[in-house]
């Protein structure tokens, strides 16, 4: 039995060794302060939508469910935010990870009165943004870095959130 002691020793060098040797995997949700994804996504209305169409804007992008609680209560709160701010330069997109389609978003769009553009997230917005639950936003500054990013939602993160829009906007 002792001839396997070193078999096994030198099996357990070589596997911990395979493991520190290995790429380690990059998480792919973009970082505060770098630059954000370039997306291209349909709105609900059929238009294409990328990120050049907010060059030089303040953008927050709401990745959200129509069946999700905490994004049902978030909502109202972008859509007050948006009829704050919307005039002094703040546009806020919201992307729909729902499964259910265009149809599920439109009558959310209805029921909540959303005021500004929705459309499908899609694979690849959803894999470029590192979405793995909602809500989740994106508070993109006018250079086009992130500048924050808020997952959930509560009356903390909403104050937090106008907080950050107020000296956002302000900033030349």
């Amino acid at each position: 039995m002792r001839p396997a002691v070193p078999f096994i020793r030198a099996a357990l060098a070589i596997l911990a060794a395979s493991f520190l040797l290995a790429p380690l995997r990059v998480d792919a949700a973009p970082q505060i302060g770098l630059h954000s994804p370039n997306f291209k996504v349909v709105s609900t209305s059929g238009q294409i939508i990328t990120q050049e169409n907010y060059r030089g804007h303040l953008l927050i992008i709401d990745f959200f469910a129509t069946w999700c609680l905490p994004c049902r209560q978030s909502i109202p709160h972008l859509v007050e935010m948006n009829r704050k701010y919307g005039k002094q330069g703040l546009h806020i997109l919201g992307l729909s990870v729902d499964e259910d389609g265009e149809r599920a978003v439109r009558a959310f769009t209805e029921e909540f009165r959303v005021d500004y553009p929705l459309g499908l997230a899609g694979d690849a917005a959803t894999a470029d943004f590192g979405v793995r639950s909602v809500p989740v936003m994106y508070v993109i500054d006018k250079k086009g870095n992130i500048a924050e990013i808020y997952r959930g939602y509560s009356s903390d993160k909403a104050r937090a959130l106008e907080t950050l829009i107020k000296r956002l906007l302000a900033e030349k």
